[in-house]
């Protein structure tokens, strides 16, 4: 019996030994520089994947929310940033983990500093949000009086300590060459110095800066002033980070495994049992066709894994449960209802929220704290 033999519904497929690859080449990469590297792990929310990070030395990881930050701490990490604005609403949660871990929280609002002060008891690390061109979340350079006022909450704060400036140059997903987005990680870096060094004119030292995207992370040569880097994406790739130049195809790690159940020879497109909740809805450019959704590539001729030499065909469209297959070199002989195919998605930390849970290549559920 080989793997797919024993799939009939939408799975996703990993690739134990490629993710691993993934990450010992970025984790030796950052040691190399002497960075602490601290991953984000909201890719894989696996507490099994996690142990993986463990066994290299890591000790310390990123999540983008509360429960994540909950479910890592009750499989034994003790060093978590939740690297997202803090829900004051949360507050009972944000109070259990402080008394548990070392919990790192980032901040861009004065009163929700204080508010954090007043409700914990014990000592956590405050990091101030700058926002470097994601125009997301996070204070700009130009706003230095209102950063000099968070800085000066953070360290009269009784229970929060001043830790650092911390980015996330989401801006550079944007780009599809690699310089332009080793450009931008330049122009977030030099932004953050700048912040830094009007901060030590003000007295606050030791003001650590934190960053972290996949492609700046896999194709800067020199991280420069940082301290840490936070990447989560790099450990599976996506069909976004390929387009980008980021990863080479047969990095991809995951795919979603999809059952045929229409063939349209004449259109040369297939209808697959994979839709948007499966594979979200994210897009990437393929060609000249502006949203594609994924690129398709058959089993193996082994049966183990998925044929990374050859993409026969891109996702036109998703609907609930469709997805709609266009194969430009004419649908493949074999190719019948009842055949599977392989997507790449787009982008993987959004189709794991999706899918919820893995089979590796031995047929062997991976679960994560969503099943």
């Amino acid at each position: 019996m080989t793997i797919f033999s024993s799939i009939h519904k939408p799975t996703l497929l990993l690739d134990e030994n490629k993710a691993r690859k993934n990450l010992a080449l970025l984790n030796e990469k950052i040691l190399l520089q002497g960075k602490q590297f601290r991953p984000h792990f909201k890719t894989h929310q696996s507490a099994e994947i996690g142990e993986w990070f463990r066994e290299i030395g890591i000790t310390k990881i990123t999540v983008s929310s509360i429960e994540m930050a909950i479910y890592f701490a009750d499989h034994g990490w003790d060093d978590i940033f939740i690297a997202f604005p803090v829900n004051i609403l949360q507050i009972e949660e944000i109070i259990e983990l402080s008394k548990r871990i070392h919990l790192s929280l980032l901040f861009e609002d004065i009163s929700t500093v204080s508010f954090i002060d007043k409700h914990i008891f014990c000592q956590i690390s405050g990091w101030i949000k700058i926002d470097t061109g994601a125009n997301r979340c996070g204070l700009r350079s130009d706003q230095f009086e209102i950063i000099a006022e968070l800085a000066h909450e953070l360290e009269k704060s009784k229970n929060i300590s001043l830790k650092g400036l911390i980015t996330h140059a989401g801006h550079s997903y944007r780009f599809k060459t690699a310089e332009e987005i080793c450009l931008v990680y330049d122009q977030s870096v030099e932004t953050l110095l700048g912040i830094q060094d009007q901060l030590n004119q003000l007295g606050y030292s030791n003001i650590e800066i934190s960053v972290g995207d996949t492609p700046s992370s896999r194709l800067v040569k020199d991280f420069r002033n940082v301290d840490e880097l936070r990447p989560g994406n790099f450990l599976f790739y996506d069909v976004q980070q390929y387009q980008a130049g980021v990863c080479q195809l047969e990095e991809i790690a995951v795919t979603v495994v999809c059952p045929v159940v229409a063939v349209h020879p004449e259109q040369n497109e297939v209808v697959i049992y994979g839709g948007a909740i499966h594979l979200s809805k994210d897009s990437h450019a393929w060609g000249d066709i502006q949203n594609a959704y994924g690129l398709v590539s058959l089993p193996a001729q082994n049966d183990w894994g998925w044929d990374d030499k050859k993409i026969v065909g891109y996702l036109r469209s998703l609907s609930q449960e469709h997805g709609v297959v266009v194969m430009p070199d004419g649908v493949p002989d074999e190719i019948k209802p009842g055949s599977l195919v392989c997507v790449y998605p787009a982008h993987s930390c959004l189709t794991v929220q999706s899918m919820g849970k893995y089979t590796n290549l031995d047929g062997e559920t991976i679960h994560t704290l969503l099943a």
